[in-house]
């Protein structure tokens, strides 16, 4: 997997996903380098947000799915020997669609790290501004603190929920579809963050863009049908593909 000499931050073997008699995932193999930004591209139901859900066990919410298979977080066992709830403390999770709390924008960054213990308020200050700077959106709301998350722009939402993320101070950052409902400058916003971000965290990125796979990954993984075709640099892959079915989707002959 090309990733001989670099620290592998999470290692992924025979993992399987299934929801009812419904196969997502089959067998899968696969090490997430630590610093990297891994974009997943592949059509719809190929098993990427399945693949994306099992690294923090968001699958273990759905009644009906059942995982099998080894995940390591930094060498550790992440169902046997990490509790869910510390886990997601250390793999954060933004989704499609954001979500802010009903509660101010200085709130929603607080929020994770009071319900942690964190009581000081200028620990809480820093954090908050800390936060909301690697999401590249302090320069936005930093007069307004107070108002209220819902009522800023989605492109906006989006960030402010990356920052909530990012208080908890996690080792590991899945995007599922971040930018699918952000305009052209919300997304490069985003995309910025990432870039920065990978300096000290490790990303893993699910789109349906390919464009936006190819201008922040730093690898790339091409899912189909429950299988990873192949993973290479994302140059690699978008310019010259070991496999026909990556190229045929990239160029947009199905998917």
């Amino acid at each position: 997997m090309n990733t001989a000499g670099e620290k592998v931050k999470l290692s992924v073997r025979g993992l399987a996903v299934s929801y009812s008699a419904a196969s997502a995932l089959r067998s899968l193999d696969l090490d997430i380098v630590a610093g990297e930004i891994l974009s997943i591209i592949g059509p719809s139901n190929s098993g990427k947000t399945s693949f994306l859900r099992s690294l923090n066990r968001m699958n273990e919410l759905h009644p009906h799915a059942r995982t099998s298979g080894t995940i390591l977080l930094d060498g550790v066992d992440i169902v046997r020997e990490i509790s869910a709830e510390s886990l997601r403390k250390r793999i954060g999770m933004i989704f499609a669609m954001p979500v802010p709390l009903p509660l101010s924008i200085r709130d929603n960054i607080t929020y994770g790290p009071r319900m942690a213990g964190v009581r000081d308020t200028r620990t809480l200050d820093a954090l908050v501004e800390e936060s909301l700077q690697a999401a590249y959106l302090w320069d936005e709301v930093k007069d307004r603190l107070d108002m209220s998350g819902q009522k800023i722009s989605g492109g906006q939402q989006q960030r402010l929920c990356i920052a909530r993320t990012l208080a908890l101070k996690p080792d590991v950052i899945l995007y599922d579809e971040p930018c699918s409902g952000l305009d052209p400058l919300s997304t490069a916003k985003v995309e910025e963050s990432m870039l920065e971000l990978r300096k000290s965290h490790t990303l893993v990125l699910v789109t349906n863009n390919t464009k936006q796979a190819a201008r922040v990954g730093t690898r790339t993984a091409f899912f189909l049908m429950g299988e990873m075709v192949e993973i290479g640099p994302t140059e690699k892959i978008f310019t010259a593909p070991a496999d026909k079915r990556t190229e045929d989707y990239i160029v947009g002959r199905f998917g």
